[in-house]
């Protein structure tokens, strides 16, 4: 049966507890990161054998063991902002592990659901030659549609929403601050963004930069469309009256 939750602001440091009840949740788009985004991904990033080691900066890096991939939690350094909100993963990728040119980046900042991150992150360790893409921009999109999603009707190989129009995922101009191995300017990469209400604020928001590979962007896009509930404790307070939510048990 649905029962009534009660959200709290997810900086909140007193929540979520272990007391707190637990619910499922739907979309998972809308269901933010319960206020564990980097204790759940370093959870995974341990499991998969990632060595990590906190840096001057207060940040946490962490390198996968054949030293090509690396994600680090930078929400202390405070680099920048997507949306209005500030970054606070960076996965990045290297051809050789002495390089010290990344060769793509992706962004996420706080409210991301841990679970499309982590589904991304299991896509990239399984990956033998992360700096090699495979397929085209339409495998993105296709992997949305599939489930659900809905194609613009100006760029449906290229955009896709959410059947309530709280999210989008879409190839777009890269906002500034976004670093790739390609030094053109006015490339596109993939951007993705939740907005539970027309004109609101972004709950959260990703940017991968040109040279991500389009098929590790699906693994992130289908994990997000997903219509299986994810497990809260508590929902942003954004999104109430946008997510169905039933008390586990």
């Amino acid at each position: 049966m649905e029962a009534p939750l009660h959200p709290h602001h997810p900086t909140d440091p007193s929540l979520p507890s272990p007391t707190d009840p637990v619910y499922w949740v739907t979309p998972r788009h809308l269901a933010g990161d319960d206020g564990a985004l980097a204790e759940r991904i370093g959870d995974i990033l341990a499991g998969l054998g990632w060595r990590m080691w906190p840096t001057a900066r207060h940040t946490l890096l962490y390198v996968s063991p054949d030293g090509l991939r690396g994600a680090e939690w930078i929400l202390a350094a405070y680099p920048f902002e997507l949306g209005g909100l500030p970054v606070a993963w960076q996965l990045s990728a290297r051809p050789h592990a002495t390089s010290a040119m990344t060769e793509w980046n992706a962004y996420f900042t706080t409210g991301v659901p841990y679970e499309v991150l982590a589904d991304l992150l299991l896509a990239i360790d399984a990956r033998e030659t992360p700096d090699v893409g495979l397929d085209g921009p339409e495998r993105v999109v296709d992997g949305l549609s599939a489930q659900g999603w809905v194609r613009d009707v100006d760029r449906p190989w290229t955009t896709a929403m959410d059947p309530g129009f709280s999210a989008s995922v879409s190839l777009e101009m890269l906002p500034p601050l976004i670093q790739d191995a390609d030094p053109r300017p006015d490339l596109l990469g993939w951007q993705a963004w939740a907005e539970p209400l027309p004109g609101a604020a972004y709950l959260w928001c990703a940017s991968f930069s040109a040279s991500f590979p389009h098929d590790l962007v699906a693994a992130f896009a289908t994990s997000l469309a997903s219509p299986v509930p994810v497990s809260r404790r508590t929902v942003p307070e954004s999104a109430e009256g946008r997510v169905t939510v039933i008390r586990r048990g």
